[in-house]
């Protein structure tokens, strides 16, 4: 998708202690309102402030995702996971998917006032819509921006079903309209939580909340009435695919009140592919073989390595209490889904 469905906002001041940056603006973006913060979170970032002309964009046909409508706020993400897929995305706008995806991120702050119109349309059916599916509506620059409430409050105000998955602890803020949300209609909450290492969570997730405070915001939500599954991904060969990490990371998970767990092997779309392989080389050379091996095909390893990961973490699910035990029980563990046709791509 190309971004010329937005367009530079009104020169207003926008958040205290905001300042113009000095970095040019992106080819793709001319006239963005560009800021940065003297604030040590956002040392060294930049955020363009855009108008958008839409924000609830329907997912491409053919897409094996679970879901056909999302919200998304933000483009570039200040989690900085080093394997997001979503890097490549930067690129449309003649931004690198690499460090730029990581500190230029863009921000669309009529993002509330958009999601009330296009609810109102009448073409509008009343889908439900996922957010957090592309960057996370949660990251650090929203603790700043505060985008979600209006949008939280105009999907409570339309009754509209929604989804969000996030690392971000900050959803804690809204629990108050998620509640209100949910008297309405179906809200289903995700947390992206693949390891439990905190040596391993500095160095691929810098930006993110460690992975307990995640699981605490797992308790805070389930303790305040709602299901809450974890998405345990991207589960990293080498890394956090023993037995003894996906024991661990089960237990916690359990502990935290989660309802399902849903796993999945890492995958490596373009963008994401080079970068995950440039930090695996500097980080972890002795893995690079392996990784070699198992991407050689393309952005999905193996559906004999997916099998067989996904058998070993049923296997500790059941060990912790996270399976299906009778109707109606939704503490499970889901399958993942089917990988699409594998694509040649170099890894290194």
């Amino acid at each position: 998708m190309r971004w010329d469905h937005l367009s530079a906002p009104p020169d207003e001041e926008r958040p205290d202690r905001a300042a113009p940056a000095t970095p040019p603006l992106p080819l793709a973006l001319p006239g963005a309102v560009t800021r940065t913060f003297d604030t040590p979170d956002f040392a060294g970032m930049t955020f363009y402030e855009v108008q958008a002309k839409s924000i609830i964009n329907r997912v491409p046909g053919g897409s094996q995702v679970p879901f056909s409508w999302t919200i998304n706020p933000y483009r570039g993400c200040t989690h900085a996971c080093v394997y997001c897929f979503a890097r490549n995305s930067h690129t449309y706008l003649d931004l690198d998917a690499g460090a730029d995806f990581d500190r230029k991120v863009i921000v669309k702050i009529n993002a509330g006032e958009l999601v009330r119109r296009e609810l109102a349309a009448p073409r509008w059916r009343g889908a439900a819509i996922a957010m957090g599916t592309n960057v996370d509506c949660y990251q650090r620059a929203e603790g700043r921006y505060r985008l979600l409430p209006p949008i939280l409050t105009a999907l409570r105000d339309f009754a509209n079903p929604f989804s969000i998955l996030t690392k971000g602890t900050l959803i804690l803020r809204d629990l108050p309209l998620l509640r209100q949300a949910a008297e309405v209609t179906r809200v289903s909450l995700s947390f992206s939580v693949a390891f439990v290492d905190e040596a391993l969570w500095r160095a691929v997730e810098p930006g993110t909340p460690s992975p307990r405070r995640r699981l605490d915001a797992v308790r805070r939500l389930t303790d305040a009435g709602f299901e809450v599954g974890v998405l345990m991904a991207p589960i990293l060969p080498g890394l956090c695919d023993d037995d003894a990490s996906i024991d661990a990371t089960l237990a916690a998970i359990a502990a935290a009140g989660a309802t399902s767990v849903t796993p999945l092997a890492l995958h490596l779309r373009p963008g994401a592919r080079q970068w995950y392989a440039h930090w695996l080389g500097r980080e972890f050379p002795h893995l690079v073989p392996r990784y070699r091996e198992l991407y050689r095909s393309g952005a999905y390893p193996p559906q004999a390595y997916q099998r067989e990961l996904t058998a070993r973490v049923r296997i500790a699910a059941r060990r912790h209490g996270l399976h299906r035990s009778e109707p109606g029980d939704t503490r499970r563990v889901s399958a993942p889904p089917p990988a699409p046709a594998p694509e040649q791509l170099a890894l290194l």
